[in-house]
């Protein structure tokens, strides 16, 4: 990770590998991890793609809103 944003298809690319991970049912954290990124970042990029968040202790119950 260089600490510069992540723009364009680098960005849609990433934002869809994050929902993935998460749908499937990984955390925050660990998708984080799996991507390179910040907690933060992560939850943003989940957030763009339209991921509904999970309640904390409800694994694997992301969806698209």
């Amino acid at each position: 990770m260089t600490g510069r944003p992540t723009t364009g298809e680098a960005r849609i690319r990433l934002r869809q590998r994050a929902a993935e991970l998460y749908i499937a049912g990984c955390t925050i954290e660990s998708t984080a991890q799996q991507i390179s990124r910040s907690y933060g970042c992560t939850r943003t990029l989940i957030l763009e793609a339209g991921v509904r968040m999970r309640k904390p202790g409800n694994p694997r119950l992301g969806s698209l809103r």
